[in-house]
């Protein structure tokens, strides 16, 4: 960095947000849009937890598993959206410098634990169809424990090694970033110091809690399939097939957003484009998974209608 720079570096205390910028005349409408999917998502996922809790039926290692990714869910989704919701009533959309640091830690920190959460009920469905007799052993309470508590250490480590570095950044105007929430590489363009160690750390991150969760879980479902398809009989082939359909569409969901928003191309693409694909990875896949879980899987739905009717949300009555 030159003098001349170092003598107009400013401290930066807030940023703007440009997401959304270009449509000042639709801030009514994206702030009904986001809030009915945020209300969504929390009574979705609300719901899924207490369906997991409350029947019997549900209580396995994949409904346990479930109502932690309820959870992680509610969490992931809440990091984002309220900031989001209270910018479309403000003229300037900011978040302060602390704000910024404390949305990318409890962001990076869901979007992590929840990839390596993903990868854990693979390994579930891959012991029940693969290795059903050692199931008990395979899958007790303890290694359920290990394995969610594991994938909280995951992301937490991630994200704590991120926030920090990011907090030693150099950061120079304009201070204008250029989406509707606080990320890694977005804090990374606004420096003016050397980020070799953060785009090291990065990519070394993309690989150990992104891409390995990933191919993981496609080893663990290319397993899965071939033992389906060794499966006589249609009738068993489809049933052993509807015990993982629910959690490999959500990983299809997850997985190929999440690549999509990071791993694509910048060049070329424009802020509203950069703002769908982020909106489908932040906002929607959480709110997404309890629609998918409870769409063909009675289990779920049969909680689900006892739930809402021992708590007077059915149509039915005592008569």
């Amino acid at each position: 960095m030159t003098p001349f720079e170092m003598s107009n570096q400013t401290h930066v205390t807030e940023f703007i947000f440009l997401g959304f910028s270009n449509h000042s005349s639709l801030q009514g409408i994206f702030f009904l849009i986001f809030l009915a999917i945020y209300l969504t998502t929390l009574l979705g996922n609300t719901l899924m937890m207490l369906a997991t809790k409350v029947s019997p039926a549900l209580h396995t290692p994949m409904y346990y598993f479930l109502s932690n990714l309820s959870f992680l869910d509610i969490c992931y989704t809440s990091t984002t959206i309220p900031v989001m919701l209270v910018n479309f009533f403000r003229e300037k959309k900011t978040i302060s410098y602390e704000g910024c640091l404390s949305q990318i830690f409890f962001f990076v920190t869901c979007a992590g634990t929840e990839g390596v959460l993903l990868a854990a009920m693979a390994y579930d469905r891959y012991v029940a169809i693969c290795r059903p007799l050692q199931y008990p052993v395979l899958m007790s309470v303890e290694v359920c424990v290990c394995l969610v508590a594991g994938s909280w250490l995951c992301g937490l480590v991630n994200s704590v090694t991120h926030t920090a570095l990011a907090a030693t950044l150099t950061l120079c105007g304009p201070n204008q970033i250029s989406h509707f929430l606080c990320d890694i590489p977005l804090l990374l363009k606004l420096s003016c110091s050397d980020t070799s160690v953060n785009e090291s750390v990065l990519h070394v991150a993309s690989a150990t809690i992104g891409l390995s969760p990933c191919l993981f879980t496609a080893g663990s479902y290319m397993l899965i399939i071939s033992a389906i398809l060794r499966i006589p009989s249609a009738q068993g082939r489809r049933k052993a097939f509807s015990t993982c359909a629910s959690h490999l569409t959500v990983v299809v969901v997850f997985f190929g957003t999440a690549n999509f928003n990071y791993d694509r191309p910048r060049g070329g693409y424009s802020l509203d484009v950069d703002i769908l694909v982020s909106v489908l990875f932040c906002v929607m896949t959480p709110m997404l998974n309890p629609i998918i879980y409870s769409l063909r899987n009675k289990d779920v739905k049969g909680a689900l209608r006892k739930l809402t009717r021992k708590h007077g949300f059915s149509s039915e009555t005592n008569n």
